[in-house]
This record gives C-alpha cells, structure tokens and sequence, in this order.
C-alpha cells in the first residue's frame, strides 16, 4: 500500500503549508535549522551530587539522555520524519549513540539505537544506557550495526555503492526490511554526540539524507561562559549544546516550546524521575 511503512504511520491531518514543503526541500540536508545555547551546570551537580549521596551515580549524559526521551514523549511531532514526500509519525522513541571504544586515534567507534516508550523515568533510561555503553565498549562485542558495516566491508566499492543506492530507493518506498531499519542507527527519532568526551566543544552535527533521524544533538565539554538567566548575565560553568533540526516535521513556535521543555528539564533534573504526566503529553 503506498505509504506503508514498518516504522511510522502516515500524518492524515498537516496543515497545506506542512505538506507543501517537504515537496520543495526534498532533502534533510535542504531543510537544517541550526540552534545553539550554553547550559549552567550548577543544577545538574547539585542533582549529581545529591544523588551521589544516595549511593547513585548519575552523568551529565545521563540526564540529557533521559531528557531528549522524556521531550519526544511530550512532544510527538518532533518523533515524525519526511520520506518522498509523505510525512510520518513514528511509532516508537529510538534513540542513536556514537561510542568510541576506546580514546586513541585508532581507537574503533560504533554506534547503539536504544527503543524507549517515553513513560521510563531517569534511573529507568540511565540503567538501559549505562549497560548498552558497558556492552558495546568491548572490542570483542559486535552489534548489529557492526555487523551489517562488517558485511559491506568485504564488499568491493562499487556493490557498497550499489547497496547503498538500493538501500535508500528501498527506504524511500517503504519497501526497506525492518531488519534493516532495527539495525540502522539512523532510523531513530535522535541522534546524540558527546563532543566534550574528546575535548571540545559542541558542534553542529549535519542530519543524513539516509535514514529518517530528526534531530541531532551535540554536547560540549564544560567551560565557563556568560549566560542570561533570572533577568540578568552572570558567569558560570557551562556546557554547549548545539542542536541541528528538520524543520519540515514542525513549526518554528513548537521547536521553541521544546527548547523550553527540554532545559526546563536541564534546570530540574529531578522532575525526570517522576511519570511522565498526562497533562503535558500532547
């Protein structure tokens, strides 16, 4: 059936506008719309540290981690993707994680997709994290997207171009399996990088063509910077985050209010703990 596909259904109800422009910015990488803002990490140690008294062992990735699922749960629209053409929900949170197996220039990297369904609180997410990361640390661990990149590897250059190619002509028609698309950590809802693990500062951090991820969030290393918070500037330690969105999937006034949700969040890790409430799911 045209526009059937494993991992979404197709959005009935668009605005004209919201069904027009996916016709004029065919591509994710037409559509890039680029936000940046430094953090306080003044809320998250004291959370950290709070935590760390009851003999649990919370990380700054973590708590973001834990907060882009509780957003995507809050906020549907922003777990839809644009596929020739056609709009689509997606029926689940996923998750993706680049993982350098170790910090060496030569060192591997992989990547984990973790499915959520946006009801589990912080602990529920860290203990899903912590353990997927543990995992996939090992040279010796190969996961699915490992598995399928080894394969092409043994393919020559011109059958990785042709798989490639049938691969996204597939997608695009709704025809790709849906062993594929589990595997693939670019059919998710999010893509998270941890910039400051290496040193530096966030980026911005291009969304592929291929697959269906909306966005793509980048955390920095810690700093001190100049933030405006309570009506006035004030110096603090500081994290970047530098976000790169398709804006085909929503307005500009929704991905606002998620900005606000999300930091909102950042500000009081501790709400994160509790269900996610009927009230602020749309």
């Amino acid at each position: 059936m045209f526009g059937y596909r494993t991992d979404g259904e197709k959005v009935k109800d668009l605005p004209a506008f919201f069904r027009l422009i996916p016709h004029i910015m065919k591509k994710r990488s037409d559509a890039h719309v680029y936000y940046q803002e430094d953090i306080s990490l003044e809320p998250l140690d004291n959370y950290i540290d709070a935590k760390s008294k009851e003999g649990i062992n919370i990380s700054y990735m973590n708590i973001i981690y834990a907060a882009i699922v509780r957003l995507l749960a809050e906020k549907p629209r922003l777990n839809r993707f644009v596929m020739n053409g056609i709009t689509y929900q997606r029926n689940k949170i996923y998750v993706s994680l680049a993982i350098k197996k170790s910090m060496s220039e030569d060192g591997t990297e992989t990547t984990i997709k973790l499915p959520f369904t946006g009801t589990e609180n912080i602990f529920e997410v860290k203990e899903k994290l912590d353990s997927a990361i543990a995992e996939n640390k090992s040279d010796d661990v190969e996961n699915s997207t490992d598995k399928l990149a080894k394969f092409l590897g043994f393919v020559p250059n011109f059958l990785i171009k042709l798989a490639v190619n049938l691969f996204m002509f597939l997608d695009k028609h709704g025809l790709l399996p849906k062993s594929i698309i589990n595997a693939s950590p670019f059919h998710a809802s999010a893509f998270l990088t941890n910039m400051g693990s290496l040193g530096i500062d966030a980026i911005f951090h291009h969304i592929y063509d291929f697959g269906t991820v909306g966005m793509f969030l980048s955390m920095g290393k810690k700093k001190k910077s100049y933030i405006f918070d309570d009506d006035s500037f004030k110096e603090a330690r500081c994290i970047s985050l530098a976000w790169v969105a398709d804006e085909r999937i929503c307005d500009g006034y929704y991905y606002a209010n998620s900005i606000k949700s999300f930091k909102k969040y950042l500000k009081k890790p501790e709400l994160l703990e509790l269900p996610i409430s009927a009230n602020n799911k749309e």
